[in-house]
C-alpha cells in the first residue's frame, strides 16, 4: 500500500532517480513501521535486524510440532495504530476483535459453580456502557462497586497532560479515592497489571490514567480485546517482511550494529559487519540500553536517563493437555497466582488436546524460578479453576521468559522517556520505551515508529504519506 505507487516509481522524482537514504536499526514493530513509512514516502530503506527474524519481543518459535509464541499478546480496539500496522501488512483478518468487550474473571475463592464473573460493555454510551456489568460483578462488594465508579469518574477528570500525574503512583491514588484492597485486586489490577506490567502500587498514575481512560473512558468500544489467531511469527515476521519486500525495502537481519556516526555534510554512517552504510537519516529503534550503547556523543542532553529506565519482567506458562478442559478462548483469574489463561491450540497447530497458554505479568518474583518449581505451583492452580483439568495428562509443560519484556511504568519514567527527535539532524529513536504516552505496548511501539518516521520525513522535506499519518502522531 503504496498509494499506488511501486518502490521505482516512488523514487523517480528525486535527483537521478537514486531517492533519499534511510536506515532503520532494529526490526521490532517500532523498526518495522518506521521502515515501511519512509519507504512508502519514497526514502530508500535498509532495516537492520541482529536477530534472525523480525518481530523483536513478539515472536514465535517452533517446538516439536507446536508453533508456539513468546507470549500472549492483545491490543484494544483503541490501538488504531496497531490496527493500521495490521492492515498495512494485510494481517487484520488473522488477529480479530471481539465484537463486544467480555472478560470472564474465575475466582477460586467463591464455591464452583458461583465462581464466574463477567466485564462487559452494552451498546451505550460512555459510562454507562459498563454500568451493567459493573453494577452486577460478583467479585465485588454493591459499596465496593459504587466507589468504583466514583473513582472511575474522578479518573475520568484527570488531565492527562499534567505532568504531575507522573509523579505519584497509581495505587496510592486509589486509596485516596477510597478503593479496598480487594477492589484494586479484582478489577484495577485485573486489567492495569496486564497493560502496565505492574501492580497498582508500582506504577505511575500518569500511565495508569492513560490506560484507563483511554481503554475504558473514552469510546464504548474502545476496550474491545483482539488478538492473534495464528502464530505472532505469522503476523510479525512473515507477513511483515512481505510488507517490507514489497515496499522496496532492503532486510538485513542476523547482522549487528557496531557504530553509528556522521560526517561534516550531515551524512551518517552505519557500521556493520563488513559494510559502512550511508544515509541521510537513521531511526535507531532498539531496546533503551541498546540504543545507549550506540548513540553517538551530543545527540542527547542526558543520555544517561535511558539507563535510568528500568525494565519489568513477563513469565510465560505453557501446557498441553490431552484433551479438551477449557471451553473458552481465554479467561482471567482472581485468589490465585495465575493471572490470564489463553487457549492457543489452534493457533499453534495442535491435532490433539489442547494448548493453554498463561500469561503472567510484573513476574519479578518468578522470573528465575526453575520450571520444576514453576510446574508444581502453577497445575493444581489450573485444576482448581478447571475442573476438567483434574483427570487430564500433560503432554508438555514448559515456560518462555522475558526478563526485559517491557519498561517499568514506575513513577517518574516519564521524564526519563525521549521524544523521536535527537539534538543533532538525521538520528531520530523509536522504540515503545520512547515518549509515546502509552505503556510499553505493541501499540506504543507502532506509534513510535510513526512518530520517528514523520520526524524523518519533515527533515529530509519528503510528504508524509496521508495513508499513516491518520493515526495520530505520538508527541
Amino acid at each position: 500500500m503504496t498509494d499506488g505507487m511501486g518502490p521505482e516509481e516512488a523514487h523517480a522524482d528525486t535527483p537521478g532517480g537514486s531517492g533519499r537514504d534511510a536506515v532503520v536499526v532494529g526490526g521490532g514493530l517500532a523498526g518495522i513501521t518506521a521502515a515501511l513509512a519512509l519507504a512508502d514516502a519514497g526514502v530508500r530503506v535498509t532495516l537492520i535486524e541482529g536477530r534472525p527474524r523480525l518481530g523483536g519481543l513478539a515472536f514465535s518459535f517452533q517446538r516439536g510440532d507446536l508453533t508456539v509464541d513468546n507470549g500472549q499478546h492483545v491490543y484494544l480496539r483503541c490501538c488504531t495504530a496497531y490496527r493500521w500496522f495490521l492492515d498495512r501488512i494485510e494481517g487484520t483478518a488473522l488477529a480479530p476483535l471481539q465484537d463486544r468487550l467480555d472478560v470472564p474473571v474465575l475466582d477460586v475463592a467463591r464455591p464452583e459453580g458461583r465462581r464466574l464473573g463477567r466485564l462487559r460493555r452494552d451498546a451505550l454510551p460512555v459510562p454507562l456502557h459498563l454500568g451493567r456489568s459493573l453494577a452486577t460483578y460478583p467479585h465485588l462488594s454493591l459499596a465496593e462497586r459504587a466507589k468504583v465508579g466514583r473513582a472511575a469518574l474522578a479518573l475520568k477528570g484527570l488531565d492527562l497532560a499534567d505532568p504531575t500525574l507522573d509523579t505519584e503512583d497509581f495505587g496510592s491514588w486509589l486509596a485516596a479515592h477510597g478503593q479496598s484492597a480487594r477492589a484494586v485486586e479484582a478489577l484495577w489490577d485485573l486489567v492495569g497489571v496486564a497493560t502496565l506490567n505492574a501492580v497498582a502500587g508500582d506504577a505511575s498514575l500518569g500511565l495508569a490514567a492513560m490506560v484507563f481512560k483511554t481503554g475504558l473512558l473514552s469510546d464504548p468500544g474502545a476496550a474491545d480485546i483482539g488478538w492473534a489467531h495464528v502464530p505472532l511469527g505469522d503476523l510479525h515476521d512473515r507477513l511483515a517482511r512481505k510488507a517490507l519486500d514489497s515496499a522496496g525495502v532492503r532486510i538485513e537481519v542476523r547482522t549487528r550494529v557496531t557504530s553509528i556516526s556522521t560526517d561534516e555534510n550531515g551524512r551518517w554512517s552505519v557500521q556493520v559487519p563488513g559494510e559502512t552504510l550511508q544515509a541521510d537519516a537513521v531511526v535507531l529503534a532498539v531496546a533503551q540500553r541498546e540504543a545507549y550503547d550506540l548513540l553517538p556523543d551530543g545527540v542527547l542532553d542526558a543520555p544517561e536517563r535511558l539507563l535510568e529506565i528500568g525494565t519489568a519482567p513477563i513469565l510465560n506458562v505453557h501446557v498441553v493437555y490431552d484433551r479438551k478442559v477449557l471451553g473458552r478462548p481465554f479467561f482471567a483469574a482472581l485468589g490465585t497466582p495465575v493471572q490470564w489463561v489463553f487457549d492457543r491450540t489452534e493457533a499453534s497447530g495442535l491435532r490433539d488436546g489442547q494448548y493453554l497458554a498463561l500469561s503472567q505479568s510484573a513476574a519479578q518474583d518468578e522470573i528465575d524460578e526453575p520450571v520444576a518449581a514453576l510446574r508444581e505451583r502453577y497445575l493444581p492452580e489450573l485444576e482448581r479453576l478447571l475442573p476438567r483439568a483434574r483427570g487430564a495428562q500433560v503432554k508438555d509443560f514448559f515456560v518462555t521468559r522475558e526478563r526485559t519484556a517491557t519498561f517499568a511504568p514506575t513513577p517518574g519514567v516519564g521524564r526519563l522517556r525521549p521524544g523521536a527527535r535527537t539534538k543533532v539532524p538525521g538520528l531520530y529513536l523509536a522504540g515503545a520505551w520512547t515518549a509515546t504516552g502509552w505503556p510499553a505496548t505493541m501499540e506504543s511501539a507502532v506509534r513510535s515508529g510513526v512518530s520517528a518516521a514523520g520526524a524523518a520525513l519533515s527533515a529530509l522535506g519528503r510528504p508524509r504519506p496521508s495513508h499513516l499519518f491518520d493515526v495520530e502522531e505520538a508527541a
